[in-house]
């Protein structure tokens, strides 16, 4: 049975709020079907699942402790959640690429697309500038984009 787009929109902001903000891994369970599928090519080594978004966002949160994602716009369609979004955080925590913690304070963007079908976020498209990310922590050298930062 389809969600009203408004009660998909809810789940996807739970997803930013709740898991990535609050550090609340648990609701992946939730929120997270068990065949999630991840497309981002700054982060290609991620299981499926609620497993593997736990993975991912313990990665962000292990290396930026303070991190915080705020959504800049919404787009809700039937089953279609967009969101851009400004993350900032301090490197304090876990090495970025090789890069050991800096306490360096750094801001990127994205853009996130989101399926959610009865209530859980079946698959994520995303994009963000790992470039500026890694430029952000000093790294001045050629990078390689289809290599994960993590």
């Amino acid at each position: 049975m389809a969600m009203p787009p408004e009660e998909n929109a809810i789940v996807v902001q739970r997803f930013w709020e709740e898991v990535f903000n609050q550090g609340n891994l648990d609701v992946a369970d939730e929120i997270i079907a068990s065949y999630h599928v991840l497309h981002d090519t700054s982060n290609p080594d991620f299981a499926s699942g609620p497993e593997g978004t736990k993975q991912l966002v313990a990665k962000w949160r292990g290396a930026f402790p303070d991190v915080y994602f705020a959504i800049e716009d919404q787009i809700v369609e039937g089953e279609t959640v967009v969101h851009r979004w400004t993350a900032s955080g301090t490197h304090s925590g876990e090495p970025v690429a090789n890069i050991e913690p800096s306490g360096t304070r750094v801001t990127v963007t994205g853009i996130t697309i989101s399926r959610v079908s009865g209530g859980q976020i079946e698959e994520t498209w995303n994009v963000f500038d790992s470039g500026y990310l890694l430029f952000q922590l000093g790294y001045f050298g050629n990078v390689d984009f289809r290599w994960p930062i993590w």
